[in-house]
This record gives C-alpha cells, sequence and structure tokens, in this order.
C-alpha cells in the first residue's frame, strides 16, 4: 500500500464516525423517563394528589360527548394537539376530558403552546348533545400566545385569565416565551376561584355573585345560559386548533 493510499485510508475511518456523530436519530422518551416526568413526590401522594395523564396514554380522557380525538397525540411525555394549517380554528372542535367529574379540587399542569396559538382548560364542564362544545357550559383558564396572537387580545382575553371574564393581575403575571413550558395552578373550592401561573396567583374570584352573574349575562355568554352554572363537572383541555403541550397533569381532591 502506497503512503498516499494509507493516508486516505485513515481520513475515510476519521470521517465515518464524525458524520455519525452529527446525525442522531430523534430521542424517543421511554416509559420509565415518561413515568418520571409524571411522578408524584412523596409529599404529594401524602397530600392527596392523583396522577390525570400518565405520559403515554390517553387513559381517563375521552372526548367531549364521545367525540373522536384522533388530533390529540402523545410526544414527549405530553399530550399534544396537532393544530390545524393556520395553528388557529373553530372552538367546535373535539376537546379532550376527564372522564371523572370533580367539584372541589386543585389542579396543576405544564403547558407550552406555538405561535399565535390559542387553547384553554374548563371546569364544571357538562356533556350532553345539547351542547355542541365544552365553553358553553365549562368556565375556562386561557391559554395564549399574548404576543403573537394575530389579533387584539383584551385583558380578559390573555393568558391566565378566567376568559371573557376575569382579567389577570398584570404585575404578578409572568408568561414564559413560546417553546417553554408554564405551569399553571387552578383552584376551585365552592364558589371561590384562583388561576396561579409559574408560582403567582393572577386571578381570584368568587363564582355565583350579583357580580359574577352580571358579567356572565352581559358578555359573551348570554348566548350560553348554562355556562358556569355546574357545581361539579369534568375537566377539558380544548383543541381550537393550535398546537398545545400538556404534561405532568395532576390533581388533588379538596374535602
Amino acid at each position: 500500500m502506497t503512503i498516499r493510499a494509507f493516508a486516505l485510508l485513515m481520513t475515510c475511518a476519521l470521517l465515518t464516525p464524525m458524520t455519525t456523530a452529527q446525525s442522531p436519530s430523534p430521542a424517543v422518551p421511554s416509559d420509565g423517563e415518561c413515568a418520571r416526568v409524571t411522578a408524584l413526590t412523596p409529599e404529594e401522594r401524602a397530600a392527596g394528589w392523583q396522577v390525570l395523564f400518565d405520559g403515554k396514554s390517553k387513559t381517563g380522557w375521552h372526548g367531549y360527548n364521545g367525540r373522536d380525538v384522533a388530533a390529540w397525540t402523545i410526544e414527549e411525555c405530553a399530550l399534544k394537539t396537532t393544530g390545524t394549517e393556520t395553528n388557529y380554528g373553530s372552538d367546535l372542535r373535539p376537546d379532550l376530558v376527564t372522564d371523572a367529574q370533580y367539584t372541589n379540587f386543585e389542579l396543576s399542569l405544564d403547558w407550552k403552546g406555538s405561535k399565535a396559538g390559542n387553547s384553554g382548560i374548563m371546569y364544571g364542564v357538562i356533556e350532553d348533545p345539547k351542547y355542541q362544545a365544552a365553553w358553553m357550559t365549562g368556565p375556562e383558564y386561557q391559554l395564549i400566545d399574548d404576543v403573537g396572537f394575530p389579533q387584539k387580545l383584551e385583558l380578559n382575553r390573555q393568558a391566565g385569565a378566567d376568559y371573557s371574564m376575569h382579567a389577570p393581575d398584570t404585575a404578578q403575571k409572568t408568561l414564559k416565551p413560546i417553546g417553554e413550558w408554564n405551569t399553571t395552578r387552578l383552584v376551585v373550592n365552592g364558589a371561590h376561584v384562583e388561576h396561579w401561573l409559574n408560582g403567582k396567583k393572577i386571578v381570584e374570584f368568587e363564582r355565583w355573585t350579583p357580580e359574577w352573574n352580571a358579567l356572565r349575562d352581559g358578555g359573551k355568554w348570554k348566548d350560553a345560559p348554562d355556562y358556569g352554572k355546574a357545581k361539579t363537572g369534568h375537566i377539558a383541555l380544548q383543541d381550537h386548533g393550535s398546537i398545545f403541550w400538556f404534561r405532568n397533569v395532576k390533581l388533588r381532591v379538596i374535602p
């Protein structure tokens, strides 16, 4: 073998592993990794927290009014809405709702959205063929891209708001940039409701008071007469045609 041929052979041998290292296969989380994402701490278990999403299946969830939830997938231990071409769509798409119903509870989850995305978390949701969508009965913790949404957003329709009812406290609110995870806590205890975002309480109100009734009847909900009336109902994650991710979904029943 000539010196030139030997040098060429050695160059190929060195380049081959480098090329392979630059093009790794996409990592797929194992069941063990998802179990770590969804795991409860000993303190959470002692406090009565339960996992609502196991990171790998839709067990415990179904489509609102039995609708198909093919648009909901699981990616990197998170529930994901696949979205539409425009990343925005009808509010009559199939929302994902819990099999169980809840009255007084504390819900915690991590979520992130996509640019111009719109979604929400609803509670007190009632299933009945006479309702076309979960939002017609269930109040909503709004999830939205405040910065990139293409339309003007009133304060009571921005991220963390009690949608179209109560605006978040902007002095306490910190919304992570698109692509980063936010943590939401929703406390529902009788008439009392609290919205938390990234460790800070940003909304607090009482339901069914004269002031609450005036907000409901004078706004968007005048055409949804059963909105917010139920004391017990399902929890729903909204598919509004936008790409969103939800993980680490857990709940504690308040006695």
